[in-house]
């Protein structure tokens, strides 16, 4: 009988990771939808956006995929048919992602065919890295160059992350420049220049594109030893869309020196400065390009809590619900076997020491973007309360109240689950509610890798810089935090014997 009981558990468990693989397979091989992606960066959701209503004007279904991680996300995503368009720069396609391939600008497109890729080139604008700083400081200093750095050691620099990590980025422009400064910190693109605005950093990465440079009133610093490469804008997309959707290539190729430097940066001030939605610039350069009217729908609030809350939701239930059917009785067999509890908990303390972003970060090549890694992530980051909490209820139940049943003639099965268990619920309870506050929490990070939810426009918001908007992710996902605790106190008086909880 328990077994049984056993193997209905884990069988339930199966079906929950079937579900999660099945919609993986539904969400990246459809074929009756242009996915396009983007970075999370103004200019670059701007451009996908444009790409989106270009495939709808061609009555094709269209969905963008916003505001993804770094550009290896992008790009994996693109060779695995997860996403099937989406920007990049030529700069960052031959420094960055083809790098050990010899590509240059002449033989761009043939190494990119090799791998199943197109490439709409180029847009019109070069959208190259920059190092800048307030004007003012800079004319303190007396800092015109990158190299008039190499004066002033003691500059904090504050970069994006992957400007850090970059073969073309900050490590190579050191020793480049061979610059001194070691107080060299990444972060948010859109962070990096409110540290400046604030003078908590005084040097910072910039697109040579970006609104903020003359918002800021900036100063660009002059590449003197020209250490930057062309970061011409492209479209890079699957090259099966030639066969699919010829239209929408025929409609993207259009846009091949169609974008000057000058609109781009003005249609980045349009959102970044002006507050309007990178669904309406789109619109209106559709308009003004192609005398196309785009049939856009501006989102409400309420559409867009609706439709957070619901992906919100997904993301917990499933991997919550799995974690308990998986933790429950990992923690029961932690009691019952000491060695073998020591091994279970101490897996899962492992992993719960795994920065989340890693973790879900580490699921991207086993599932790809998309719902499927963040739920997993959440599943193995729900694991250790519940399994722990399992254990210590079990454990701390009085030696004689063990021994009793045992006199009693009580199988070990009937005595786990009339007596251990019901008297364990209470610590069992509050891992489960530890987790599943932990769970909400946690899975506004899944919009980094596509899965929606409340972290969309949390991101949004940091990325624009409008507090409305951070809120509109922050705060209900503090009530769903508070709903659910709710929840959780009000089943104690169904799970929980009553004796108990007096």
């Amino acid at each position: 009988m328990k077994l049984i009981k056993q193997n209905k558990l884990w069988f339930s468990t199966l079906l929950l990771i079937v579900f999660i693989n099945l919609s993986s397979i539904a969400f990246t091989q459809s074929d009756k939808t242009i996915k396009t992606g983007s970075k999370k960066f103004t200019e670059n959701v701007i451009l996908s956006e444009i790409v989106t209503q270009l495939a709808r004007s061609n009555n094709v279904n269209s969905i963008h995929i916003r505001e993804l991680g770094g550009t290896r996300i992008l790009w994996n995503a693109l060779l695995k048919g997860e996403i099937d368009i989406y920007p990049d720069y030529t700069g960052t396609i031959i420094e960055e992602i083809l790098a050990d391939e010899n590509v240059t600008n002449k033989n761009l497109k043939d190494k990119l065919s090799k791998h199943g890729i197109g490439i709409v080139y180029p847009l019109g604008f070069n959208n190259t890295y920059a190092i800048g700083m307030k004007n003012k400081e800079a004319e303190n200093y007396g800092i015109e160059n990158i190299s008039d750095l190499r004066k002033h050691p003691n500059l904090k620099f504050g970069f994006t992350n992957e400007f850090m990590d970059r073969k073309d980025g900050w490590r190579g422009l050191q020793k480049f420049y061979n610059l001194p400064q070691s107080n060299v910190n990444g972060m948010d693109h859109d962070i990096a220049y409110r540290g400046l605005a604030s003078s908590s950093i005084d040097v910072i990465d910039l697109y040579s594109t970006d609104a903020e440079i003359n918002y800021y009133n900036l100063k660009v610093l002059k590449d003197d030893l020209r250490y930057f490469t062309d970061y011409q804008a492209v479209l890079l997309y699957r090259k099966d869309l030639e066969k699919t959707f010829p239209k929408v290539i025929d409609a993207i190729n259009k846009l091949k020196n169609g974008i000057p430097e000058s609109l781009m940066i003005k249609m980045n001030s349009e959102v970044k400065i002006n507050g309007k939605s990178e669904e309406e610039v789109a619109a209106q350069f559709i308009k003004n390009k192609f005398s196309i009217e785009s049939n856009y729908v501006e989102s409400t609030f309420l559409s867009r809590l609706w439709h957070n809350t619901k992906e919100h939701l997904y993301l917990v239930l499933i991997s919550l619900s799995a974690a308990i059917l998986v933790s429950i009785p990992l923690g029961i067999s932690s009691y019952k076997n000491k060695k073998l509890g020591k091994l279970i908990i101490g897996i899962t303390g492992i992993i719960q020491t795994i920065p989340s972003l890693a973790l879900l970060v580490f699921m991207i090549p086993l599932l790809g973007i998309g719902s499927s890694p963040a739920i997993v992530a959440l599943f193995l980051y729900s694991l250790l309360p519940i399994v722990r909490n399992t254990f210590t209820g079990l454990e701390d139940i009085p030696t004689s109240i063990k021994e009793s049943a045992i006199v009693l003639g009580l199988s070990s099965f009937v005595i786990l689950k009339k007596i251990e268990l019901p008297l364990a619920s209470r610590s069992i309870l509050a891992g489960i509610k530890t987790s599943a506050v932990i769970n909400v929490g946690t899975a506004t990070l899944g919009a980094l890798i596509g899965a929606g939810g409340y972290g969309q426009p949390i991101l949004t918001g940091i990325r624009l810089d409008s507090v409305p908007l951070i809120l509109e992710g922050a705060v209900p996902a503090a009530l769903l935090a508070l709903i659910v605790q709710w929840m959780f106190d009000l089943s104690e008086k169904v799970i929980v014997p009553r004796g108990l909880r007096l």
